[in-house]
């Protein structure tokens, strides 16, 4: 036991969970402790306090973040509940967690530090706006828990649709996007820290800027963030009806702006796509892939999908499997529907079994895999830019991404070779498989 001083900080660990947007939360969350000068361990055991910063996207997603909040109460730690699971379920894990002596929402994760005074002196304090509103910017303290070379970019933060399966605007509110000088100035920040990646993200990129211009701004945004000294800068969440001429001409023009496209589809066929709540992606499925393909050749495209929602027949998941093979996706995740009690979709009659929906799963799954392999297939031969992210100090073989690949959902490239961690660097790629690719440096 370290020896305890009167007014000694308490040392505080965080436990992240879900998905990136929770992560720059996590971030932010740590940059004010650290700040504030609290101890931050990532040792749980070691800590006073570990913050659990949770997710409730989902039902598989809840499952984790109550195992883990199970596992500290079980360990007799005090825990400050944070993220979506503390908007979602506020009084509920007061009352059944006693362990739990703060729950903090998703617009107040910036009074962090407040919350934890106001535990030291035996308060349980529940910190959560009903409706969040509050967006971080470049002046909010960070400490960034990426690789050195990567940093998440939030330009816009909450939704303004009503998709009927998704719980997020419930979770996260409505639309509030930063303005193109906050995202640029903070991008500079991170270039001047080494970063050479980073990744736009939100709920709907494409929709960035419409709550404060009174029209999409991306194009806008693309284009400021072209003059800014990183190589690679990824979109993630780009909605199909949001990829205008304007936004793919700005991809087009704007050299470290990466033809990689996350495109959030969840379907393909009409009705299904109706029932979802996104009558207007139906028409414009084909229409807008085909355009993308056109006007972006080496466009890498990752989209996802939802299986089994309620009343999806054989015939539209034979519809589903049919796009998929038609359009070639580089990478699909592929999700089974989830049933959330705040959402359109939970009553929706004609709920399909687990067993029908994991197959459709395993299913789509196993039509995609041939085409990343052949897609994979394709880079034998070339030379492509790695991003050097990992080195074994035993094997010394390193691993990295191409921009083909975005972190912790698409494949790695491993390297032979010498090269310097946080670098881009040119290899030659020898042989692939349907995740991952294989090469050698060129030095």
């Amino acid at each position: 036991m370290p020896f305890q001083t009167v007014g000694r900080k308490p040392t505080i660990a965080i436990s992240h969970l879900g998905c990136e947007k929770n992560r720059i939360d996590t971030e932010h969350m740590l940059g004010l402790l650290v700040e504030a000068g609290y101890q931050v361990d990532t040792n749980e055991e070691l800590a006073d306090y570990v913050i659990v910063n949770t997710c409730s996207f989902i039902q598989a997603a809840r499952e984790e973040s109550v195992r883990t909040l199970v596992e500290l109460a079980e360990a007799n730690k005090k825990i400050v509940i944070t993220g979506c699971m503390a908007q979602h379920f506020q009084d509920k894990l007061l009352d059944e967690l006693p362990e739990a002596v703060a729950v903090v929402g998703t617009g107040d994760y910036h009074k962090i530090v407040d919350v934890i005074k106001q535990v030291e002196v035996g308060q349980r304090v529940k910190q959560i706006s009903a409706q969040p509103t509050y967006i971080a910017d470049e002046t909010t303290p960070r400490y960034r828990t990426t690789p050195e070379a990567v940093a998440y970019l939030r330009v816009s933060e909450g939704c303004d649709y009503r998709c009927a399966f998704c719980i997020i605007p419930h979770l996260r509110g409505k639309q509030r996007s930063r303005s193109i000088e906050s995202i640029v100035k903070e991008a500079e920040n991170l270039a001047a820290e080494g970063v050479k990646e980073i990744i736009l993200i939100s709920q709907i990129t494409t929709n960035y800027g419409i709550d404060i211009y009174g029209e999409p701004k991306l194009a806008e945004l693309l284009r400021a963030l072209g003059k800014v000294d990183i190589p690679w800068i990824r979109m993630h969440y780009a909605y199909p009806t949001g990829l205008t001429p304007t936004v793919i001409q700005a991809m087009q023009e704007t050299p470290n702006i990466l033809p990689y496209l996350d495109l959030p589809l969840q379907h393909s066929h009409p009705e299904i796509l109706r029932a979802m709540n996104r009558p207007w992606q139906g028409r414009v499925n084909d229409k807008i892939i085909d355009t993308i393909k056109e006007a972006l050749p080496e466009a890498t495209l990752r989209t996802t999908f939802i299986v089994g929602y309620p009343g999806e027949t054989d015939e539209q998941f034979e519809h589903l499997v049919q796009f998929v093979q038609r359009h070639e996706f580089d990478h699909v995740g592929v999700f089974t529907f989830s049933p959330e009690e705040e959402t359109a979709a939970y009553s929706l009659p004609n709920q399909l079994p687990q067993s029908v929906m994991d197959e459709r799963r395993n299913i789509l799954m196993q039509v995609q895999q041939p085409i990343s392999l052949h897609k994979n297939k394709a880079e034998v031969g070339k030379v492509v830019d790695v991003l050097i992210e990992q080195e074994n100090p035993e094997t010394g073989e390193l691993v990295g991404r191409s921009g083909r690949f975005s972190p912790e959902v698409d494949g790695l490239v491993y390297v032979k070779g010498h090269a310097h961690l946080g670098t881009i660097v040119p290899v030659a790629i020898r042989d692939a498989d349907v995740y991952d690719l294989y090469g050698q440096t060129l030095s």
